[in-house]
């Protein structure tokens, strides 16, 4: 009879605990936010950091931001004046930066000290950056069509032409040891070899305006189509997959792996938005403050963290 009771307890409690984990996976999610110190500071994007916290672009401000998981904001002003701060990404135990006015690349370390790289070709309009495997960084030129090269150790900046007309937006090192960038303009996905090779894959979708791209834990690179209001899935081989979103006119904005699933941020829409890439459902998170137009997007410490252009926040979901 005791044996009975302790096997009986033993039951109860296992099933106990399964409910309370089903009850655990099925919350929805919370989304806390944290106000940025300079009013109008109209963060953009965001990257995890060497150093466990969260760093991001201030356009309104023209400094590079820093959040600690708790919260705490610390701004790092610019040195070059309007320099029109936009892609972000960590790279060699730093945070590297794009200066789309001010025609520069930026490098700030985890204490705060900025050196700039000036680009060789004028008014290029650098959008994003990324760490190549070369150990490189990496960033497209919007309005010359072309892919830059920095290297870190000589401060060298390399460029690479593509189809006149592309428009380069976001980049992304892949898992083949090649780079790859939306063509906003061409509507297409290019590759880079680290010794400049470029090929070109058109998405599916004419002007569908491909602009950020990211790679999933699928081994795939996956990227928003702001005009199309779709996403887009490519394999290294440049097989192209396209799913369409839920919300009508979302405005999707930048695109993070996290959590076996893809998310991304909807700036008209107000929302996050994940997909999980394994049944391709989708599942959408509102911003907590009204049109706060949510743009960068990145996984962190602490959960999954987001820019609010408009309302100066930045977003924490957890």
């Amino acid at each position: 009879m005791k044996t009975h009771k302790l096997i009986h307890g033993a039951i109860a409690a296992s099933l106990l605990a399964l409910a309370s984990l089903a009850v655990a996976a099925s919350a929805a999610p919370v989304v806390k936010e944290f106000p940025t110190p300079t009013p109008a500071s109209e963060p953009r994007f965001i990257t995890a950091g060497p150093d466990h916290k969260m760093w991001f672009t201030e356009f309104g401000a023209n400094s590079i931001g820093r959040i600690t998981p708790s919260g705490v904001v610390t701004e790092f002003p610019v040195p070059t004046p309007d320099s029109g701060l936009h892609g972000i990404t960590a790279g060699l135990g730093s945070v590297w930066f794009a200066e789309e006015d001010g025609n520069k690349i930026g490098r700030i370390t985890t204490g705060g000290a900025i050196t700039e790289y000036p680009i060789p070709t004028a008014g290029s309009g650098p959008e994003h950056v990324a760490l190549g495997p070369d150990k490189n960084i990496w960033f497209t030129e919007f309005q010359p069509d072309q892919i830059g090269r920095l290297n870190p150790s000589t401060g060298v900046i390399t460029e690479f032409p593509i189809t006149p007309g592309a428009g380069p937006n976001g980049i992304v090192a892949g898992p083949d040891g090649n780079l790859w960038f939306a063509e906003q303009a061409g509507s297409s996905i290019g590759r880079i070899t680290t010794s400049g090779v470029v090929t070109e894959f058109p998405i599916p979708t004419p002007d569908g305006g491909p602009t950020h791209i990211s790679r999933g834990p699928d081994g795939n690179l996956w990227f928003v189509e702001l005009d199309a209001n779709k996403i887009g899935r490519i394999t290294t081989s440049g097989v192209i997959t396209e799913y369409a979103v839920p919300a009508a006119n979302a405005q999707l904005g930048d695109v993070t792996p996290a959590r076996h699933a893809m998310w991304f941020t909807e700036g008209i829409g107000n929302k996050i938005l994940r997909l999980d890439i394994k049944t391709s459902d989708f599942e959408e998170v509102g911003v907590p403050t009204p049109a706060s137009d949510p743009i960068g997007i990145a996984a962190g410490p602490a959960g999954i963290w987001f820019t609010e252009f408009d309302s100066g926040n930045i977003g924490r979901l957890h």
